[in-house]
């Protein structure tokens, strides 16, 4: 069966999902930080813990991520806005000026974030235009700050609270 619509209309429709945003950081070959925003981020599995996100076939910073075998998902705050799209972009120096220590697999935990979620790579498998990338949970903390969440809704950023 042929689709009746085409990708902008798919895009639109979908955006109406709010979705969870994190950075995927990890270190490349030469130990230098590496990130990239993702929107797309799941718990999968409890035994064992699991995690997953998808990634674009063209990213260039994937690659360079992934040949550590590991990384660190940073839940983003609310406010961590220009962080969201500083990482969106494939451009160098992403990491200039960016406050962040290094998570027990060496990925960077960035600070302001609401949660670090510190992952080895399990797999990797093609879906569509996509990568699937799953990761076995190594280290994960939270803050214990009420901050607003980031999430991504209708093409932008936006934030959500928990209930008093």
């Amino acid at each position: 069966m042929t689709a009746t619509f085409d990708s902008n209309q798919f895009r639109s429709v979908l955006g109406n999902l709010p979705t969870g945003v994190v950075i995927v950081s990890g270190v490349d070959v030469l130990g230098q930080p590496q990130g990239v925003t993702i929107g797309s981020f799941v718990s999968i599995s409890l035994d064992p813990p699991l995690v997953g996100f998808f990634q674009g076939l063209t990213s260039k910073t994937w690659p360079a991520i992934a040949a550590s075998g590991s990384f660190c998902a940073n839940v983003l705050a609310h406010d961590q806005g220009e962080l969201c799209w500083r990482f969106a972009k494939e451009a160098e120096g992403r990491f200039d000026g960016v406050d962040w220590s290094p998570a027990t697999s060496g990925s960077p935990k960035i600070a302001g974030s609401l949660a670090h979620i510190d992952c080895t790579i399990e797999s990797s498998s093609q879906v569509g235009d996509h990568l699937f990338i799953v990761g076995r949970v190594q280290n994960l903390e939270a803050t214990n700050d009420a901050k607003s969440a980031m999430v991504f809704f209708k093409g932008a950023v936006t934030g959500t609270s928990p209930s008093p």
